[in-house]
């Protein structure tokens, strides 16, 4: 464990050892290892990932040698899977690699089976009608689908699966929980202790700004009949009250109790995204609910009863301008409270999983304690299939995209991207690869595309011919940089599904390298 955590140091500061181990423990399955996919898996192999499993028919071919730096010219004729794989293994020898010299669209039709054991697969440069199936296959056996492509100038990547459940969303902004608005019994007591009129400047330059806050919110509240500043205009009375508080100009706990007045105005309980989660039809659980459902369960509870309305307290409190003694006597204030709701949530999940009919300690402490820590930032991530998707779009969202100037490449990429499948489908190619038809597959690009718009119920007018046009010149190209590009979008979205730690993706996204542009269109 010692030299795993030296070797993978960087990243266990970003997702933790709990992260890393969940890399360490998955099995990912890669079809088609072009340059798309081989990127992808490049990072995975790099961070950790415990075991790959590539799936390719093909031969490396000397066009092979200009986009994908996996293979070189001693690899021309062998199998590119093998080529590829064995390049991956030297990259990290800890990760296990193997390879399937077969036919993904093969494997997919033939043994759907096949795709049961891995933890997630990577599906990429797919044509739609084995990208339907497989995402069929891989909701019916509970593996999670990342589909990358990448052709031409453009690429995109999309999740699918069920349902995802994040624990650990890290958020970029996030209010810090202090609970300046609704201070327990402990923070009262230790806020009454203090006294901020106290004429040493020693002792008044170095009062935490929670406790400023906390005294000078109940001052406030006595004079106003038990209300909290609400307006601009009593928030910006609030403040001049701190000011008038000040005996010096240099008192840096004041100005940190002034920039963070506003915290005592935010609305005390829950947020409306966590009281859906709590709602949620699967948080009535049974024996066959996953530990998320039942710890959401117990913290249904717990904010009914012991919480009061509030989610279990974080426990943890930002620097601040403070006397040691008042900021170690401060944290451990916050760090009781957390530990004191953490019982309290404990206690209810052994009472739940008893009830169900499951061992009362199949679920840990670590990760009972890591679920009350991050509980007001709980996410649940539910997608549409392929299928429904394609064939049942948001329309509004679709004609908004279409008709608005900023996503309408984006959108039309997206359109053009079915169309060129169909025109494989039909014409056993790609538009582009013949010289002699030019025109024709142009045409014939224009009109399976509008067809799709149409049946879709949307006007296939606002497809541009510069759009359609590129989409032929690109000739089904899978040019290096962009694939380069899709890959590491797609490698960071799977890092994130198998560690459970940030949001994943919801929606498709859109590469488009003519602009610069990456969007997420959400159909």
């Amino acid at each position: 464990m010692a030299e795993t955590k030296t070797k993978y140091d960087r990243q266990i500061r970003i997702w933790g050892e709990q992260g890393q181990t969940a890399l360490e423990k998955a099995s990912i399955c890669l079809l088609n290892c072009g340059p798309t996919g081989s990127e992808a898996l490049k990072n995975l192999v790099l961070g950790g990932v415990g075991s790959i499993t590539i799936i390719d028919g093909s031969k490396v071919e000397e066009g092979d040698l200009g986009n994908n730096f996996m293979v070189d010219e001693s690899s021309i004729g062998q199998s590119k899977a093998k080529c590829v794989c064995a390049f991956l293994q030297e990259l990290n020898d800890a990760v296990k690699a193997k390879f399937v010299e077969e036919s993904p669209e093969a494997l997919i039709e033939m043994n759907p089976s096949f795709f049961s054991q891995f933890t997630l697969v990577i599906a990429t440069q797919l044509k739609e009608p084995s990208m339907l199936k497989l995402d069929k296959i891989c909701r019916q056996a509970d593996v999670m689908l990342v589909v990358a492509r990448s052709y031409g100038l453009t690429g995109l990547v999309r999740i699918s699966l069920k349902e995802h459940t994040v624990i650990e969303s890290k958020p970029d902004h996030f209010l810090d929980d202090l609970r300046l608005n609704n201070p327990w019994p402990e923070l009262k007591r230790f806020a009454e202790s203090i006294d901020l009129s106290t004429t040493d400047p020693v002792v008044h330059k170095h009062i935490p700004y929670v406790i400023i806050l906390v005294k000078m919110a109940e001052e406030w509240a006595n004079a106003h009949n038990g209300s909290l500043p609400s307006t601009r205009e009593e928030k910006r009375e609030f403040k001049d009250l701190l000011k008038s508080k000040k005996i010096a100009l240099d008192e840096d706990n004041y100005k940190e109790a002034i920039d963070a007045s506003f915290k005592i105005s935010a609305s005390r309980g829950i947020s409306s995204n966590l009281r859906k989660i709590i709602d949620d039809s699967s948080a009535e659980v049974d024996s066959a609910s996953s530990d998320f459902w039942v710890m959401v369960a117990a913290l249904k509870e717990f904010i009914l009863n012991e919480g009061d309305g509030e989610a279990p307290l974080e426990g943890a409190i930002p620097d601040m301008t403070s006397s040691t003694e008042f900021y170690v006597n401060l944290q451990k204030i916050y760090q009781a409270k957390a530990e004191e709701d953490f019982l309290a949530v404990e206690r209810r999940v052994r009472d739940i999983l008893k009830r169900v009919g499951r061992d009362p300690a199949s679920i840990s402490k670590g990760n009972i304690k890591s679920f009350c820590r991050n509980a007001r930032k709980l996410m649940v991530c539910r997608y549409r299939s392929i299928e429904d998707e394609f064939n049942s779009p948001t329309l509004s969202e679709l004609q908004k995209y279409l008709t608005d100037e900023d996503y309408s490449i984006a959108v039309g990429f997206y359109i053009l991207l079915r169309a060129v499948d169909r025109f494989a489908t039909n014409y056993n190619r790609f538009p582009g690869l013949f010289d002699g038809a030019v025109d024709e597959d142009i045409s014939r690009l224009k009109t399976i595309a509008v067809g799709i718009l149409s049946d879709l119920g949307c006007n296939g007018s606002t497809l541009t011919d510069d759009l359609i046009n590129e989409m032929h010149r690109f000739g089904g190209a899978e040019l290096h940089t962009v694939a380069a590009v899709i890959g590491g979008i797609a490698s960071q979205e799977v890092i994130k599904l198998i560690t459970k730690q940030f949001i994943p993706m919801s929606g498709t996204f859109i590469f488009n390298a003519i602009d610069h542009k990456s969007q997420l269109l959400g159909l």
